[in-house]
């Protein structure tokens, strides 16, 4: 996240860094420079000396030093002098051209002392620009000849000679040079590519002044290298004049130049690709981008989706209207015609009054808002079909049958054990919620992102693990966004003309910004754990000693002025009178951040594109040339050390605490001018963790609302006088508490085995254990109400006999739910593994609870109820007074009378078919366009400060991530034809690292590599060339030295290979240390410590050599913004990675390597976003597994009715893709924790989904539309009452939470799960049953048959026994009806009796007979 903020950072702070140049002082010898290299080595030198009497020396010898150490040269009009022996050494170095033909006598107009002066220089320029010798060569060729040349008066011009008083002598202060025209294009061409790969910029950018390589030009570097007010280094006026032809007598100095593509000679190769783009090989065209599908301009998926909806829904029409026979009873029974000449009704029920009714469901419901509907066939439904010879039942039916027989008998069992002894049940349950809930003091919350997200096992958190051993963490970054907001912009008047300057230049917010710098750098250096403990100083040492807080990398836009008042303050008038002021030296120290001048108090440059925001409009990218006077922010940005051993971490995280507590205080203060967002490290998980504790109030709320519904809606509203006895308060209760103390078995068992919960279990498992257990809940409670108990049965009996109607449903949907839950664990993703463990052992163990200290608890309720004592104060007793049990509430009526008619109808069943068709085209039209990834800022609460600060990062931040490609250990590097393998300069292969880095940096928008590889090996064999006087060791033991270090160290002797002027392998090994501990400098540019000190792991020896091992390359990507951005910079990355690892492998193998190695590339974000690289396959797997173990327990647990199961399948899966469609238009983004919501969205289909499919399944209606009928009736008031009113009041509350996790991704997508869930449960699936449903099982039709027969038996028994009224069962529209004697049937899923009044009447199954009998 906040590495953003920073990314173009380390680079520059690993980079060679310079001391500052202080005005009014002689320049140190160890001054810094960058700029000067060219400029200094044209100045200094004169003489004439003419191959002929026409041209003449200008100047000879040094005659003068000013004030800052620079040699000025004496003028002298003569011929050229003899060159001493040691002099012609140096010229021979650089100038070998002198020394083409026959020269008996070498004279030049240069002496020994300024050929020192020059070589020295030249050295300087060379740290930059020998990588490429065409460049070195071209550009030394005309310093040569001004410097030395016998014919300088022929393109030298001297203009001014000053006189030193205090010597006496004069000396040249102002030339003015001669050049050609195609000199000075072609030796800029030939340069202008040059990098310097420690930086990852171009040696111009150095080289240039302040227009930098984006704005350089022939012209204008050449006038920098002269120009002596611009450059502290000039030590007299250069003037460069262009031309290609004769001047008044002045000729132009127009040497021949030598192409980067091509050697200076045939030992000497050209220029590298890196180095120059002409020797780059021509690369392969760039593949055209995928065009999208469209149809007709259209989008393709959408019109193909359009038009399958079309002609299906025409197909389904015609079928069911048009082309069905009447005679055709299949049809027939699909559309419900003809249903009276293939169905007899054999009884009908009579409600005090002869008159017949429909018989979809006459039971009592005595609560307004419950259905008194089983979920299961009930055992006293009175309508029977006439018999019909249904044939021989196959294997299968029986099997399932007899499945369904033996679960009742069993759940039979099992409730009337339970009832019988609630109280054992419930210690018994206590006891094992206690013992398993010890656990949960074992749990471990991961509130880590990367644990969390990214699997052990991946590959992205396989390389970090790799990464952070090796070479160290990134760093912690602290970071503060200041916008001036209250202030405008700056019309600032130059010589160039007006520049208007933004807000952020405001000389007043400035000094505000500067104050709270100060006080950050403060906080708690009382204690003595100040920022300059933990913070990271790149040029410390054990050689500089203890680091200061000076010493701290701070990129913050006063670095510019070194944090100094005075310097801010300094302003100056040009020569056209116009104040030069802070507003000029900020322009200038943009343009080259890099100029002396510019460097910050720690020692380096300060990155302008990290240190302000707001200057790059809206989709712009940072390229070219920023206007960075245009900013209207400013950022502070402060680097702390990183460590892999996180016990080395308690300071930083300490003062990290104290920033933040600063920064609160600060922000709470009144700032009217300005705006202040800021972030840490650690604030990321400590808000993530505070978030957990935030919205706890709104869960409770939630829960509070649903327990208060679920009270309500279990109990009987009778009458007034009752209400206090028949609500069910204390049962609702005790079913909460179950459903939660499943919960805690589940984290507390988990604690036990190690498993690590989230705060996504924590907050969406009660979530999902309260719906599915509510409903089972509803369920339970609502069939015991709508069936009365007989005569003579005792209380235990009923309820066993209730748990045998409901037990085999609650096994279906639980079993069912729990399997697609531990499926689900299959998920590689640390949360959606954790989630789908935890909530499958919730469902499980809440199942258990529910049909063992659920149903002893519905006892003791059931004996409260029946003793009049008052709900909660059972202690206490109420009124007794008779209650009409036949009442039916208002929901059942509504469902019976009204809704359940009309979905039946034909036409309203095919249009409620077309459209749920619709809306399922129409979400898969839109499902591929679903946006992947997750909105940092969603991650945080309203009311977080890290939500700020993620805004203003978007907003303000410029400048892309750095990333490294990692080669791990295994190369040899001491070897020239390994080192070719990586490197990026001469004798490099053009498919090295550094090579396809390079190129692929140049193609930025499809690759997302904005700048080349910084290459350590580049920079040693630059630091290591003979000479340069950078490689030092101690003579008492020859230990490092530093290059700066002159006492009791000698140079070393660094044996180079002829060939490849590169150290020879001994030697490589034996200096490679000394580079990566050399601190860089004006004379050591290139020295290791600084940028490579931590990317270069090796071991050392016995004979004190080093074998490198793992080490890296950095590059940086382009700014990247939004969750696409950054996981395809990751998979470009990652192909750009394979490349290398192939061409290096394959390379070793044709140079007779066994070895293979193996490159990868690391960003710290991208153990966060890998998971989207394969978002969707993950999503796919996911919820197929879950949908298959959802069929399997489907098949197995409904008597392998494979209808059934196909018809589960196709609704649960209409309603998760109606849920991506939701998505898709309300801006709901796929990643992990929708992905979890989209499994958790399966299990609660179930809910809406196995009960109706289940009771349809046993019912023993005669057509499929009376079946679902007769389904919906019985179930459809317990889902919408059980399911749908209960979540909905508690979803609703989720809108009003702070975290917008929570807003986004649970309360939008759970409103659309309960509501799709809904809408397919209670309407599509009903109408799907009535066209496909599974057809009747003729196993059950013939033990329903002959369980009619028994009960026939039975009841003339009974009536016998107990002498009850006269009962007459006769055949005939003549015959007499009254109210059956109840009895309990052994097979509760076949029709049964009402237990209404003491009277009955049964009518013969077989039809034939009439009889009646009276007791």
């Amino acid at each position: 996240m906040s590495l953003i903020a920073f990314s173009g950072l380390k680079r520059r702070t690993e980079n060679w860094y310079y001391r500052k140049y202080r005005s009014n002082e002689c320049i140190p010898s160890e001054l810094l420079s960058i700029n000067w290299m060219l400029v200094l080595l044209i100045l200094w030198f004169s003489g004439q000396c003419a191959n002929s009497e026409e041209y003449h020396c200008m100047w000879y010898g040094q005659c003068n030093m000013d004030a800052f150490g620079r040699y000025q040269n004496c003028p002298y009009e003569g011929s050229a002098k003899e060159l001493e022996v040691d002099g012609q050494k140096y010229l021979k170095k650089w100038c070998p051209h002198f020394f083409e033909g026959e020269v008996p006598v070498m004279k030049t107009c240069c002496d020994t002392k300024q050929l020192k002066t020059m070589d020295q220089n030249i050295l300087l320029a060379a740290a930059f620009l020998q990588r490429c010798p065409s460049c070195l060569h071209n550009l030394v060729r005309h310093i040569c000849d001004f410097t030395c040349a016998v014919d300088q008066s022929r393109f030298i011009n001297v203009t001014d000679v000053e006189h030193n008083d205090d010597t006496g002598k004069d000396y040249v202060n102002g030339i003015e040079v001669y050049i050609g025209d195609n000199y000075m294009n072609g030796t800029y061409d030939s340069c202008k590519q040059v990098s310097v790969p420690s930086t990852s910029r171009l040696a111009l950018d150095l080289m240039c002044g302040e227009w930098g390589a984006s704005r350089c030009s022939p012209k204008k570097w050449f006038t920098y290298m002269g120009e002596a007010e611009g450059n502290p280094f000039v030590p007299f006026q250069i003037t460069y004049i262009e031309t290609n032809k004769t001047l008044d007598k002045y000729v132009p100095l127009n040497p021949s130049i030598t192409p980067c593509s091509k050697g200076i000679s045939p030992a000497v190769p050209a220029c590298s690709c890196v180095d120059c783009e002409a020797s780059c090989p021509t690369p392969p065209p760039e593949p055209e981008p995928p065009k999208p599908f469209t149809i007709f301009g259209l989008d393709g998926v959408s019109v193909v989706m359009a038009i399958i909806w079309f002609v299906g829904s025409l197909v389904f029409l015609t079928v069911v209207f048009c082309c069905c026979d009447n005679d055709n009873t299949i049809a027939n029974l699909v559309r419900g015609d003809r249903a009276e000449e293939i169905r007899h009704t054999v009884g009908r029920r009579l409600a005090g009054s002869n008159q017949s009714r429909i018989a979809l469901g006459a039971d009592e419901e005595e609560s307004p808002l419950q259905s008194k509907r089983s979920s299961v066939m009930s055992a006293e439904e009175e309508e029977s079909t006439k018999r019909v010879d249904h044939g021989s039942p196959s294997f299968l039916e029986k099997l399932g049958a007899g499945t369904d027989a033996l679960l009742e008998e069993f759940f039979q069992w099992w409730g009337t054990g339970c009832a019988r002894h609630p109280w054992l049940v419930l210690f018994v349950g206590l006891c094992v919620v206690t013992g398993m809930g010890h656990g949960i003091k074992y749990i471990k919350v991961t509130t880590n992102p990367v644990e969390l997200w990214a699997s052990p096992h991946s590959r992205s958190r396989v390389e970090r693990e790799y990464f952070d051993s090796h070479f160290e963490p990134f760093y912690r970054t602290e970071q503060v966004i200041i916008q001036a907001s209250g202030y405008k912009s700056i019309v600032h008047n130059t010589s160039n003309g007006p520049i208007v300057f933004g807000p952020a230049f405001n000389e007043t917010f400035l000094m505000t910004v500067l104050s709270l710098q100060k006080e950050i750098e403060k906080i708690g250096k009382e204690e003595g754990n100040g920022l300059e403990k933990i913070c990271f100083a790149p040029l410390t040492s054990q050689f500089t000693g203890p680091p200061h807080v000076e010493q701290c990398v701070v990129q913050s836009v006063w670095g510019y002025f070194q944090d100094s008042e005075d310097t801010f303050n300094e302003t100056d008038t040009d020569p056209e009178g116009f104040v030069v002021n802070y507003l000029d030296h900020f322009v200038k120290c943009t343009q080259n951040y890099y100029n002396p001048e510019c460097l910050a108090e720690y020692g380096g440059p300060v990155d302008p594109a990290i240190a302000l925001g707001g200057f790059l409009d809206a989709g712009e990218i940072l390229e070219g040339e920023p206007r960075y006077e245009r900013a209207t922010a400013v950022i502070l940005t402060f680097l702390v050390n990183n460590y892999h051993n996180k016990t080395k971490l308690g300071p930083a995280l300490e003062w990290e605490q104290k920033f933040i507590e600063f920064m609160k205080n600060y922000t709470a203060q009144p700032h009217p001018d300005i705006e202040v967002a800021f972030t840490s490290e650690r604030s990321i998980e400590d808000e993530l963790d505070r978030e957990s504790h935030s919205d706890v109030s709104t869960i409770l709320v939630s829960y509070i609302i649903m327990f208060a519904y679920i009270a309500i809606a279990l109990g009987q509203i009778r009458t007034c006088s009752r209400l206090l006895i028949d609500s069910k308060v204390t049962l609702g209760l005790g079913g909460v508490l179950i459903v939660l103390a499943s919960v805690v078995c589940s984290v507390g068992l988990f604690g036990f085995i190690g498993v690590p919960a989230t705060l996504i279990i924590i907050e969406v498992i009660p979530f999902l254990a309260l719906a599915v257990g509510v409903d089972n809940i509803f369920i339970l409670v609502q069939t015991h109400q709508r069936e009365p108990r007989h005569p003579n049965e005792s209380h235990v009996s009923h309820i066993g006999r209730v748990v045998a109607q409901v037990g085999p449903s609650m096994l279906l949907t639980s079993l069912s739910e729990s399997c697609c839950f531990f499926l689900g664990a299959l998920s590689d993703m640390p949360a959606v593994r954790a989630f789908a463990l935890y909530a499958g052992m919730a469902l499980l163990i809440d199942f258990l609870l529910q049909i063992t200290c659920f149903v002893s608890l519905l006892a003791l309720d059931t004996i409260r109820q029946a003793e009049n004592r008052l709900d909660v104060c059972c202690f206490l007793h109420g009124p007794k007074s008779e209650v009409d049990s036949n009442s039916e509430g208002i929901l059942y009526k509504l469902f019976k009378l009204l809704y359940v008619p009309l979905l039946m109808k034909s036409v309203v069943r095919a249009a409620v078919m077309v459209v749920f068709f619709g809306w399922l085209c129409t979400s898969i039209a839109v499902i591929p366009d679903i946006e992947v990834g997750l909105d940092q800022e969603l991650s945080m609460s309203e009311d977080s400060y890290v939500l700020k600060y993620f805004k203003n990062m978007s907003r303000y931040l410029s400048i892309g991530p750095p990333m490294y490609f990692v080669v791990k250990g295994g190369l040899n590097y001491s070897e020239p034809e390994v080192q070719n393998l990586v490197c990026g300069g001469q004798y490099c292969n053009l498919d090295s690292l550094s090579t396809q880095v390079y190129l692929a940096s140049k193609n930025p928008k499809r690759t997302y590599i904005a700048r080349a590889a910084a290459s350590w090996i580049d920079d040693y064999m630059d630091w290591s060339a003979p000479n340069s006087g950078c490689c030092k060791f101690f003579t008492q033991n020859n230990s490092f030295c530093p290059h700066n270090i002159h006492s009791g160290c000698s140079d070393c002797v660094v044996h180079i290979d002829n060939k490849t002027n590169r150290p020879i392998p001994v030697d490589f090994e034996k200096f490679v240390p000394f580079f990566l501990q050399d601190n860089p400098d004006e004379n050591c540019a290139k020295a290791g410590h600084a940028a490579y000190g931590q990317g270069v792991r090796y071991k050392v020896d016995e004979h004190g050599l080093a074998q490198v091992g793992a080490n890296y390359f950095m590059a940086y990507h382009t700014i990247l913004k939004t969750s696409k951005d950054y996981y395809k910079s990751l998979k470009s990355a990652r192909t750009i990675s394979a490349n290398v690892t192939d061409s290096i492998n394959s390379h070793l193998k044709a140079l007779g390597y066994s070895t293979t190695i193996e490159v990868f590339p690391y960003s710290v974000f991208y153990v966060f976003y890998e998971q989207y690289l394969t978002t969707w396959p993950d999503t796919l797997f996911s919820l197929g597994v879950s949908l298959a173990a959802i069929f399997v327990v489907t098949f197995l647990l409904m008597g392998l009715d494979v209808f059934s199961s196909i018809v589960v399948i196709i609704t649960i899966t209409m309603i998760v893709v109606n849920i991506g469609g939701l998505m898709y238009w309300w801006h709901i983004t796929l990643n992990a924790v929708s992905l979890v919501n989209l499994v958790m969205a399966i299990g609660i289909s179930v809910e809406f989904c196995s009960h109706l499919v289940h009771t349809f399944a046993v019912s023993v209606k005669e057509t499929r539309v009376q079946r679902a009928a007769d389904a919906l009736t019985r179930m459809g008031s317990s889902i919408f009452s059980g399911i749908t009113l209960t979540k909905f009041g508690g979803i609703l509350v989720l809108g009003f939470a702070k975290s917008q996790i929570f807003q986004v991704f649970y309360f939008r997508m759970y409103l659309g799960i309960v509501l799709f869930g809904a809408a397919h449960g209670l309407i599509f699936l009903p109408v799907l049953l009535s066209y496909i449903g599974s057809p009747m099982n003729k196993a059950k039709v013939a033990n329903h048959e002959r369980h009619m027969q028994r009960l026939q038996i039975q009841d003339n028994a009974a009536c016998g026994e107990t002498s009850l009224n006269r009962v007459s069962i006769s055949m005939g529209k003549g015959g007499s009806e009254t109210a059956d004697l109840g009895m309990w049937s052994p097979h509760p899923h076949l029709p049964g009796r009402n237990d209404v009044s003491e009277t009955g009447t049964y009518r013969s199954l077989s039809g034939q007979l009439s009889t009646e009998f009276s007791c």
